[in-house]
């Protein structure tokens, strides 16, 4: 139950949402003032027990004033309670957030300059090298006998791994100036690995904006010792997660994480659907085109096996 004077215990308070249009919201004031009675809160404001702002109705006509809902502290203040979650997840230490004093601009201006500076020629040279060494890795796997097709597959997988690292680049802005160009070679660079680049990379942002927060952020969410030591099977699940099943579990992750429309913001579906588009426009153009010049085993030892490869060098296989 939630008052104007405070919330009861728990991480996250989730009441019925409340939408009133802005031209009828009135002058903020301090909770301290609100009327008692039913109050209605914002669903899934508070969370972590962070204290955040939050409009309630003031009247019976619908207006609204502002009002700070007093929680508990932050979990990570409490040095205790860190030193518990690092005993849990098997950390050395978990140290304490960055004070309010600090800012992602005062970080920024740790770093030098050139890092911020986009290189062209370090740029387009990133691509020639990849597109040769692609290249030269499929003229190894039509020249190499038998028994050296590993060493090719290899040597043409990591090769295409490196058409990730230029979509990633390109997903980050940094790649060029020009906006519509990075949206282009990454789409293209994303098109042999059959990875849709917008999903990627608005799931990709998503990831940045939780950064290696525990829990939070989609991409590293470590499992805590104590589920590791209670269960063998689930050690050797993830021993052979990350060892020889490694590229199935990419696969799959690749699979559940970028095709499916739902696990997008309804903004995000037309940039989506057009990604989506130009993979299975690969699937439909390029692999008849192998298959007829090569057959099926040509389509096997010139995309599916590199493909392989990649997909063992894909440092996300797990959800």
């Amino acid at each position: 139950m939630a008052t104007a004077s405070g919330v009861s215990a728990g991480p996250v308070l989730q009441l019925p949402s409340l939408r009133v249009p802005s031209s009828r919201l009135l002058p903020r004031r301090a909770a301290a003032g609100a009327p008692a009675g039913n109050l209605f809160v914002k669903r899934a404001v508070v969370y972590n027990r962070r204290s955040c702002h939050h409009f309630l109705p003031s009247n019976q006509r619908g207006g609204l004033q502002a009002a700070v809902l007093p929680v508990a502290p932050p979990i990570l203040d409490d040095e205790e309670t860190r030193k518990q979650m690092a005993e849990d997840f098997g950390f050395t230490q978990i140290g304490e957030e960055l004070p309010d004093s600090v800012t992602l601009k005062d970080v920024m201006d740790t770093l030098p300059k050139e890092v911020f500076e986009i290189n062209d020629i370090k740029a387009w040279t990133s691509v020639l090298i990849s597109v040769t060494s692609y290249a030269l890795g499929l003229f190894f796997i039509a020249k190499s006998p038998w028994y050296l097709l590993p060493l090719a597959w290899a040597w043409t997988g990591t090769a295409v791994t490196g058409f990730f690292v230029i979509g990633h680049d390109c997903a980050h802005k940094s790649f060029s100036r020009n906006k519509l160009v990075e949206d282009i070679v990454g789409t293209l660079a994303f098109m042999p690995l059959m990875y849709p680049y917008e999903p990627w990379r608005f799931k990709h942002d998503r990831h940045h904006a939780k950064t290696n927060m525990l829990i939070e952020d989609t991409a590293w969410q470590p499992v805590w010792q104590k589920e590791i030591e209670s269960s063998p099977l689930l050690r050797k699940a993830i021993i052979f997660g990350y060892g020889p099943i490694r590229p199935w579990m990419s696969i799959a992750h690749w699979l559940i994480w970028h095709f499916d429309l739902k696990k997008f913001r309804p903004n995000e579906v037309p940039r989506v659907k057009i990604s989506l588009a130009c993979v299975f426009a690969f699937m439909a153009i390029g692999w008849p085109l192998i298959i007829l010049k090569s057959g099926l085993a040509g389509w096997f030892k010139f995309w599916f096996m590199p493909w392989m490869v990649y997909h063992f060098w894909d440092r996300d296989p797990l959800p």
